[in-house]
């Protein structure tokens, strides 16, 4: 007699709900498919085309979002995919940096070897392991997330074929990249060992009913330290942050702006969710480190910055810096980890990551101009006269400069602002101060730009300042969202505040 098979029955996938990812995903293929069997496009429809789909992506997450605010977060695809407000913030995060930055490539690789389909499709790619990153509630998947994340900024990094500076970044972060990759993997690794699972979720539940807060763990204790210096790497936090300054410089301005934004946002989520939503139970383990690396994030970046000499190595310091700021959130958020009421934290760290990465996508963009007209210059010294050549460009940058040092009505103050609040709520004083402190150093850095631009001559034999229309729209739009912001910042302070609702 034969024995009866058991019919195999897959989990429940929720499509709908995971129709950004999806949005992507057939915009990327089908943006390989059809630029493979069709002629050269004409100027900017590979640009457009990749900001439509992420406009798509980012309004259908809107609306998950708004459906999310009505019901319950869940999970999806069973219990792999998180299903809740804060996956959705930061989708809507990542796919405005997309669109930013899709409309500025296509003005910096046009007439190009590398004007094609290949780098919007890579663009698509990284966000959509960005987003997985974002709404992973198992570690494999998030780990899946990151690397389709990284494989995709590798090769972004060294796209620009006739630069060896290119190559060189690209080789760079491959390689660093590589160990940290390995380092978190490791970690994922025994804190499998310590709980018996990967799945967020149910090891919040194993670590509910088994933790020993006398007697910690050791084989968890030593996967979280792993874990840490692999999300230390990704997040460009000192002293794991040393790959930053020469890959930023290195890739092609564009390429520079989507790590920064995409990349970053990316990354932090990884640690929210690893680490506040994760392990809350060993919050008091990991919050110490978290305070130390935000420390030297900020005296790092802040004080090496102020040092250089090359616009794209101020901002890839500043970046440093900023991330310090973001890890005062997290220090903020650590405080209450796992309670019902998470507090101040959280918001404000997923609102600096939208506020900064719309804001540095503008800042680069500004570098990108320049450098298209001077040679691939990015020194100070090619910034020199920049109001009396466009004065307009400079005054966008001039509102990004400000935003960064944190000036009151920029979205910059309301970032800052937030973070810092956030610790002064949880009697975290000392690194509140020292992140007010820093930012008055950090902004000898941005003054340094702009009395380049406002107050130094531009040299005889400076090149005329041509402003492409998609990297103009770019500036003017990520300069009118910065001043917005600043100004009335109430309903992305609503919006979110209710990211602590998160899939549990």
């Amino acid at each position: 007699m034969l024995a009866q098979v058991d019919t195999f029955v897959g989990p429940e996938v929720g499509w709908f709900a995971l129709s950004p990812m999806l949005t992507l995903l057939g915009g990327a293929l089908s943006l390989m498919l059809i630029g493979a069997l069709t002629p050269q496009w004409p100027k900017g429809m590979y640009a457009t085309y990749s900001a439509v789909v992420a406009a798509a992506a980012g309004g259908l997450a809107m609306f998950q979002w708004d459906d999310i605010t009505d019901s319950e977060p869940t999970t999806l695809v069973g219990g792999a995919i998180a299903f809740d407000t804060l996956s959705m913030f930061l989708t809507i995060t990542i796919c405005a940096a997309l669109l930013l930055v899709s409309l500025l490539t296509s003005d910096f690789i046009s007439g190009t070897p590398n004007d094609g389909p290949e780098i919007y499709s890579l663009y698509m790619a990284a966000a959509i392991g960005a987003i997985v990153m974002a709404s992973a509630n198992d570690l494999i998947v998030l780990f899946l997330g990151l690397e389709t994340l990284s494989l995709a900024l590798y090769v972004l990094a060294a796209s620009n074929r006739r630069s060896g500076e290119s190559a060189e970044a690209g080789i760079k972060y491959f390689v660093l990249g590589g160990f940290a990759s390995a380092f978190f993997l490791y970690g994922i690794a025994l804190i499998y060992g310590a709980t018996g699972t990967t799945n967020i979720s149910e090891m919040v539940a194993v670590l509910h009913s088994s933790v020993d807060v006398f007697h910690a763990d050791s084989l968890a204790l030593a996967g979280i330290a792993l874990l840490l210096v692999g999300l230390g790497f990704k997040v460009a936090a000192a002293p794991f942050h040393v790959w930053a300054p020469d890959v930023y410089q290195g890739s092609p301005t564009p390429v520079t702006a989507f790590m920064a934004s995409v990349g970053k946002a990316a990354a932090f989520a990884a640690m929210l969710r690893v680490l506040v939503i994760a392990l809350p139970f060993y919050r008091d383990d990991w919050r110490p480190i978290i305070w130390v690396l935000a420390l030297l994030s900020l005296l790092v970046g802040s004080f090496l910055a102020i040092v250089q000499n090359n616009v794209k190595r101020m901002l890839a310091y500043s970046s440093i810096s900023h991330a310090g700021f973001i890890l005062v959130g997290v220090e903020a958020a650590a405080h209450r980890a796992g309670e019902a009421n998470p507090g101040s934290g959280l918001p404000a760290v997923v609102m600096y990551l939208l506020l900064y990465s719309v804001l540095v996508i503008g800042s680069f963009a500004v570098v990108a101009i320049v450098q298209r007209d001077s040679g691939g210059d990015a020194s100070l010294d090619a910034f020199k006269g920049l109001a009396t050549r466009r004065p307009m460009l400079a005054i966008g940058m001039t509102v990004f400069l400000l935003a960064q040092a944190g000036v009151p009505f920029t979205s910059g103050f309301i970032a800052k602002f937030g973070v810092i609040q956030a610790a002064a709520d949880e009697h975290s004083y000392a690194i509140a101060i020292i992140a007010m402190v820093v930012a008055v150093v950090a902004a000898f850095v941005y003054l340094k730009i702009m009395v380049s631009m406002w107050f130094a001559d531009p040299a005889d034999d400076a090149p005329r300042i041509v402003v492409p229309f998609f990297a103009g729209l770019t500036v003017f739009a990520a300069a009118i969202f910065t001043l917005l912001v600043g100004v009335f910042p109430g309903w992305l302070i609503d919006a979110a505040d209710t990211v602590t609702a998160y899939a549990r």
